[in-house]
């Protein structure tokens, strides 16, 4: 009997360069140097606590394939993809707001593409029913024209337009649960009646002038476009009841034929850049969620696809009970060894104020 959830990522992933800085920042004035907030830590252990845990042993490894240039400009001007090789072929440098290109980077970020992809083969071809993509850099910021926040190509867009192209699919559910909004993600397919966006997000963070629920998408793409900005504070309670009052009903309409997850574990309660307060547990629940839906309307064809996440302690323990939560089997990591750092904090309550930004894109919606 096969294991049903497929595991991607490639030590080349980690080989991206960000160079030095401290969170966001290049270093310089009264910035002193540190190690960038995008660096591969965060990643890397995930994959050392798969691991360490023997997890890794429940999962199918798939190897991930490079995209080709073609297929990055599914998405992406041939003169920004020509940009970003220039950059990796050289000494590196900004492809846009705060995107950073090392040495080498054009080559990673192909893969990185490459290994969505790859996950969409995967689950559209039976090899495994759901996938997670250990990938890096990360994409959901990314514009046609331009990089941004950490961003290089789309991964996720990229592998949408190649599901369509290839599988014929009419109707893709891309959820967006990183705690920045998906800017990137949501040009591409303002106008796509056949790509369902859903962002769920910290309202006014990064990118601060984007993610209204006001924005619902435009011409043949009107209303297929959901945002729901949460304000800050909200932890498991409050991304429970969007994704159940909000998502799950919106999906059910929709009815996707595969769903692939922008899973940026960056709401977390321990990250640096931003002001949430979701636990691993709540990760857990929150990817039991879409696995049903993907159960209930495509056979359970679902691919995850990392994106942000910047506490290098706490990600992994987020990551690991989403990847439980697609496989449904429990690892040997019982307790989140946070926890009684973090038990007294409001992650179970749902204010008024979480509670009305979701109602509020209910009605909308209806």
């Amino acid at each position: 009997m096969r294991n049903n959830t497929g595991f991607i990522c490639d030590e080349r992933y980690f080989w991206h360069d960000t160079g030095n800085g401290a969170l966001f920042l290049p270093p310089g004035g009264w910035i002193e140097a540190d190690e960038h907030g995008e660096s591969p830590k965060s990643k890397r252990r995930i994959k050392n606590l798969l691991e360490r845990s023997g997890f890794i042993d429940e999962l199918t490894g798939i190897r991930p394939r490079a995209a080709t240039q073609e297929e990055i400009e599914f998405v992406h001007r041939s003169s920004y993809v020509e940009k970003v090789k220039q950059l990796s072929d050289t000494l590196g440098g900004d492809a846009g707001e705060l995107a950073l290109v090392g040495r080498g980077s054009y080559e990673i970020a192909l893969l990185s593409a490459g290994g969505v992809m790859t996950g969409v083969d995967a689950v559209m071809e039976g090899e495994v029913d759901n996938v997670y993509a250990l990938t890096r850099p990360p994409g959901h910021h990314a514009e046609t024209e331009q990089g941004m926040g950490f961003c290089l190509f789309n991964n996720v867009a990229v592998a949408a337009r190649y599901a369509q192209k290839k599988y014929g699919l009419k109707r893709i559910l891309i959820l967006d649960w990183d705690v920045h909004h998906g800017n990137g993600t949501e040009n591409v397919f303002y106008d796509d009646p056949d790509i369902l966006f859903i962002s769920l997000h910290q309202d006014g963070n990064f990118p601060p002038d984007r993610g209204a629920r006001e924005d619902i998408g435009e011409d043949a793409g009107r209303g297929y476009n959901i945002n729901i900005p949460l304000p800050a504070g909200t932890g498991n309670a409050g991304y429970r009841y969007a994704l159940e009052k909000a998502v799950a009903p919106i999906a059910d309409q929709f009815k996707p034929e595969l769903i692939l997850v922008s899973a940026g574990q960056d709401a977390s309660v321990f990250d640096p850049l931003a002001q949430m307060m979701v636990t691993a547990q709540g990760f857990g629940e929150m990817g039991t969620i879409v696995k049903d839906i993907a159960e209930r309307h495509c056979k359970g064809r679902l691919v995850a696809c990392h994106e942000g996440g910047y506490s290098p302690a706490y990600v992994p323990f987020c990551t690991l009970r989403i990847i439980e939560a697609l496989s449904g089997v429990q690892s040997k990591v019982i307790e989140d060894p946070y926890y009684n750092a973090i038990k007294g904090l409001p992650t179970e309550v749902l204010t008024k104020e979480q509670k009305e930004a979701v109602d509020q894109v209910i009605a909308i919606t209806h």
